[in-house]
């Protein structure tokens, strides 16, 4: 089953057992027929089930999920699972939630969390809009991680960009006070957008203004991918922007 035909099953209000009419919003991620390979498919059938969390309509409970109470991040559209397995496996101490709407990238991250023998990392196949909404509660996260969205570079398409208003609102209002939202892009014009959104909600502070240091904590930590260091190579920019949560 290919990604498309997969995904047109994967909303919240699809699952059985959940009731009400499913909102309508604008889809921030483009539906494409990508590479799926046996091994990605192999760990998606026999591994990915072990770590699954499925889609409903109530907020979670992260320590009946994981077993224990520990910082939580949530991992939005993860790829192919990279930078989240390196991440989590060098903070084992912290546990990691990680959506994503692509069965290839779940089957990649599937078979990393399962090789690399961790215990700190949970998936969750669906629209990261739908499951912030009705599965993160308020002020349960320590940091959230939106690394490399789907640019929508034709200016017709802006409108589908994640990190956008009413969005980012919600995202700030997941965050305990004093988490953080990081984002990166390669994109210089979606990064402007970015700073502008970020810096225009009012419950997040740019950690990154009038050039303040990089902060040292794991909440704001992103290894170098191979994508990453391809486009470096080729003279691609890439930007982050790390916003904390504001009290009060």
């Amino acid at each position: 089953m290919d990604a498309t035909s997969r995904e047109g099953r994967s909303g919240i209000a699809d699952q059985p057992g959940v009731t009400g009419p499913r909102e309508r919003r604008i889809r921030s991620f483009a539906m494409r027929r990508g590479h799926f390979t046996a091994a990605q498919r192999r760990a998606y059938d026999e591994l990915a089930p072990a770590l699954a969390i499925p889609l409903q309509r109530e907020p979670i409970d992260p320590v009946a999920i994981f077993g224990r109470r520990a910082p939580l991040v949530l991992e939005i559209g993860f790829g192919m699972g990279e930078t989240t397995a390196a991440i989590a496996q060098a903070h084992p101490e912290i546990d990691f939630l990680a959506v994503e709407v692509f069965v290839a990238g779940i089957g990649a991250l599937a078979r990393r969390v399962h090789e690399a023998r961790m215990k700190n990392v949970r998936l969750i196949e669906g629209d990261a809009v739908e499951v912030v909404h009705a599965m993160i509660a308020p002020a349960s996260l320590h940091a959230m991680h939106v690394f490399f969205p789907d640019p929508w570079p034709k200016a017709r398409h802006h409108k589908r960009r994640l990190i956008a208003q009413p969005f980012v609102g919600v995202l700030a209002q997941r965050l305990q006070v004093g988490g953080i939202l990081h984002c990166a892009t390669d994109w210089q014009d979606y990064a402007q957008q970015m700073l502008d959104v970020l810096s225009h909600e009012p419950r997040l502070r740019n950690l990154h203004a009038d050039y303040a240091p990089w902060p040292r904590s794991p909440w704001c930590e992103r290894p170098t991918t191979k994508f990453h260091a391809r486009g470096t190579r080729l003279g691609h920019g890439v930007w982050d922007l790390v916003f904390e949560r504001r009290g009060g």
